[in-house]
C-alpha cells in the first residue's frame, strides 16, 4: 500500500537516485532535467517548498521512496481544474504504484482542494501513462496534433480528463 506525504520530507539523494533516468525524463517536460543531478533535486524542493508547482508529494510504500506526485490548481476561469502529474522510479514500474497514487491525488483533489475537473496531457508514446489514466476512468479528450517538441521530434499529445462525480 502507497501512501503520499509532502515532498519537502524527502532527501535530494533519494530524488536523485530515481530521477536521473532518462527513460522518465522522456515522458516529462523539459523542466524536469536529464542527467538529474543533487543540485536539481535540492532546486525543485525549494519550488515545491515555495508553493511555484502546486502540491507536491513523495509517494512512498512503506518507508521506501517510489516517485513523485502533483497536482497544479489552474487560475482565473480555470479555477476548477487542476493538471495532474506523477512519475514513478523505474525499479518500481508494474507494480500498480502509478494507479494508486492517480487515484489518491484524485481524492485530495475533489475532497481536500474542492476541484471539478483534474487533467494530465500525455506524449504519444506514453502508453503506459494512458493506460492509467483510463483505469482510474479518465476519458481521452482531445490528441492536440504536433504540439510538442521532445528530444527534437514533434509529438502528438492526449489530453485527458475527468470529471468530480
Amino acid at each position: 500500500m502507497i501512501r503520499l506525504q509532502n515532498i519537502n520530507l524527502t532527501s535530494p539523494e533519494a530524488i536523485q537516485k530515481l530521477a536521473n533516468n532518462h527513460a522518465i525524463a522522456v515522458n516529462l517536460r523539459d523542466a524536469f532535467p536529464y542527467p538529474y543531478s543533487i543540485e536539481d533535486a535540492i532546486t525543485f524542493l525549494g519550488l515545491a517548498e515555495s508553493g511555484v508547482l502546486g502540491h507536491v508529494f513523495g509517494i512512498y510504500e512503506d518507508n521506501t521512496f517510489v516517485g513523485c506526485g502533483s497536482l497544479i490548481p489552474q487560475h482565473d476561469v480555470y479555477r476548477i481544474n487542476a493538471e495532474i502529474g506523477y512519475w514513478i522510479g523505474e525499479p518500481y514500474w508494474g507494480k500498480g504504484y502509478a494507479t494508486e497514487t492517480v487515484r489518491l491525488l484524485l481524492n485530495f483533489a475533489f475532497e481536500t482542494l474542492n476541484l471539478l475537473r483534474v487533467y494530465a496531457n500525455i506524449y504519444e508514446y506514453n502508453i503506459g501513462s494512458m493506460k492509467v489514466l483510463e483505469k482510474v476512468g479518465f476519458e481521452k479528450e482531445a490528441v492536440i496534433k504536433s504540439s510538442v517538441i521532445k528530444e527534437g521530434k514533434i509529438i502528438d499529445e492526449h489530453l485527458y480528463s475527468i470529471r468530480k462525480t
